[in-house]
């Protein structure tokens, strides 16, 4: 039976919308300032199934199996981040291919494997990354519209395929609010 500190503590996780936290986040949280007393508390709500360790300072609430990968990706980045490139645009169709990791964009590059679940950062700099054009709010993840994903995977990559007809015009408008170079030629054409 837990005491009445536990009792405020998983009250206090309960009462928060989010699902994951970091380390810090839960020592701000239970104003916890010791790293041991922290530690071992985390480990005995991990061992009560109050609390499941995603990996080593990062923790959810449900299982693993329960969280929304998207979510989950954002979260573990633990920085700025939306998601883009070959995620965004296999989801809306222009490409055919399913990329292998979910893409995001960010002010570092990342990979981190959580479970089957592949999360890949690009790094972009901050004077594109904090352009909102193109960047919307969806599940409580960021996301590139199509078009700012394809100006994405164009600065990363200016001989990228597409498998869907690309509005040339509106990607192009869209790489001069944010300042990346322009379109190749050879995509305008087509």
């Amino acid at each position: 039976m837990p005491n009445q500190i536990q009792a405020h503590r998983i009250a206090l996780l309960a009462r928060k919308s989010e699902v994951l936290f970091h380390l810090k986040d839960l020592a701000n949280l239970w104003q916890i300032k010791q790293a041991q007393t922290l530690r071992i508390t985390i480990k005995r709500y991990c061992d009560a199934g109050l609390l499941y360790r995603i990996y080593r300072g990062f923790y959810a609430t449900r299982p693993l199996t329960e969280l929304d990968p998207q979510v989950l990706g954002a979260k573990a980045l633990h920085t700025y981040c939306y998601l883009s490139t070959e995620s965004i645009l296999f989801a809306t169709g222009y490409l055919s291919q399913k990329p292998q990791a979910l893409s995001f964009v960010s002010a570092r590059r990342k990979t981190i494997q959580i479970g089957e679940q592949l999360i890949l950062s690009r790094q972009l700099k901050t004077a594109f990354l904090y352009n909102s054009e193109g960047v919307e709010e969806s599940d409580g993840v960021k996301k590139a519209t199509p078009e700012r994903a394809v100006a994405d995977l164009l600065y990363f990559n200016p001989l990228a395929h597409f498998d869907k007809k690309v509005d040339w015009n509106r990607v192009r408008a869209l790489q001069k609010k944010i300042g990346y170079p322009l379109t190749p030629k050879r995509y305008v054409a087509s």
